[in-house]
Parts: structure tokens; sequence; C-alpha cells
């Protein structure tokens, strides 16, 4: 058992649980949690911690959770150990090191007529996650974030993905201009949701390949990137309502494009 926090290693998970750079000079990073451990794909497991008081209410989970553990090597720690390791108020006791995956647009455009969602200067580790679970119940084929947004691996966003972290491809990028011309000339239409837009979100077509932009959750979208946008579209709003939380309009408008899809085939 590990019992100091002293420990090379855990001194290296205390690194990555704190900072952006540690995740990515070592390629990894982190999740916690009984369910995130179920979901992890075994491939990309490359350490597995465990509290020595590691206990699960749900006699399912736990006893999947029993049955995963003998097939993997892993590591027990104490409880103040592992109380230094884990991100939550109430750790759960286990927490995986995980292998960072690496994507290109390539892979992003892997299917006809793919849907995306283009992140400028996201700030909300949670708000981003929840961007991410979203997208994965709508069937989006990936997301691209400017250089400026959170990182997907912070440990707040990586909870609230609630395992679409393992699944949904993302590609960070430099030149945000530069890769909204490369999805333009491959063809897919860029959507805004503006105050100058006209027509509302679901009188737009997006049957074909379309890609939304989301803004920063206090500044919206930067001129710039606004007026690189194919079309201009608004969610409408009754009441006093004035903007929706960036989440909640990224959803909204990928859920109609998913409505739309199904209803085509």
């Amino acid at each position: 058992m590990i019992t100091s926090a002293g420990n090379a290693r855990i001194k290296a998970v205390i690194q990555m649980k704190q900072k952006v750079k540690a995740r990515r000079e070592m390629g990894a990073f982190l999740t916690e949690g009984v369910k995130m451990f179920l979901e992890a794909p075994e491939e990309q497991i490359r350490e597995i911690y465990v509290s020595e008081s590691f206990s699960c209410p749900d006699e399912e989970l736990w006893g999947a959770a029993t049955e995963k553990l003998k097939r993997l090597p892993h590591e027990t720690v104490s409880q103040p150990v592992f109380q230094k390791i884990s991100d939550t108020c109430t750790p759960q006791g286990i927490l995986c090191v995980m292998e960072a995956r690496q994507y290109t647009l390539a892979d992003l455009l892997k299917k006809d007529a793919p849907l995306l969602l283009l992140l400028e200067n996201i700030q909300d580790p949670g708000n981003l996650g929840t961007m991410v679970r979203a997208g994965e119940g709508a069937g989006i084929d990936g997301l691209i974030l400017s250089a400026d947004t959170v990182d997907l691996y912070n440990p707040k966003t990586v909870r609230a993905t609630m395992g679409s972290v393992y699944r949904m491809p993302f590609l960070y990028v430099d030149d945000f201009p530069a890769i909204m011309a490369d999805l333009q000339e491959a063809g897919i239409c860029i959507y805004a949701a503006h105050l100058q837009g006209k027509t509302e979100y679901d009188g737009c077509d997006f049957n074909g390949g379309s890609a939304f932009l989301i803004g920063n959750e206090a500044k919206g979208l930067t001129a710039q990137t606004a007026s690189l946008a194919d079309r201009y579209m608004r969610i409408p709003m009754a009441g006093e309502v004035e903007s929706l939380n960036a989440g909640i309009a990224a959803a909204i408008l990928m859920y109609e494009a998913a409505r739309q899809r199904r209803k085509r085939v």
C-alpha cells in the first residue's frame, strides 16, 4: 500500500490534477468514480489507484468494479493519500490515469455530412463537459476548440462528461479562422447563433455538413469569428430573457440537427 503523498507516482498524479501543462506533458488525464472506471476503455488505462476503504453502496456496480479490478493491475493507497489525489469532496475511492487521445481533423470528417461543434474561448469546465455529453447524445461527430478554451481534460470537465470524454473526438486549434476555412472548403456550412440572425434555428436545414459556433459564456463570439460564419440564426426568446447559457444553446442546436436527420432517415 502506498501511504506517502511524497511517492513519485502520487506526486505525478497530483500534478496532473492541478496543472494542464502536466497533463499535456504526460499525455494523460484523470478520471474518478466507479462509473467512470467501468466505462474506461481498458487499453487506455495507464494506472489505477484504489483507496484502502474503497466500497460502493450499489451492489451491481460494486460487483462489476470488483470483477474489472481482478483483470487489471492496480495500486492500493491509504485514505489520506487518496484524499490528496482526488478532485472531489466525497471521493468514491477509485481513480484512473488515462492515456490522452489524439485526433486529427480527418477523424472528425470521416462520415458524410458531419455535424460539429466549434467552441471559442469557453471557460467553464462544467459547461464544456456538459456540451461534450450533450454532443454524444445528439450524435455529433466531434468538437473543435480554440486554443484558449478550457482544457477538456480538466478533472471538472471530465466529471461533467459522465464518460463521453472517452468517446467524443475533439481537436484544439491555434488558428480558429484557418480551421473554419478548412471546414468550408470541405463543404461544411458554419452556423452562428447571433443577434443579427433573421432566421430561427429550426428554420435552417442541418441535413448537410454543419457546424455550430458557440462563443465565450460572457462575451459570446469574437467579431472576427462571427464574421466568418456562413449563416446567422437566432434562438427565439420569450419574456425578458436576453440570452441562454452556452451549453444550453449548444444542446438546443445539436438536438434540432439530430431531429432533422432522424426525420430524413
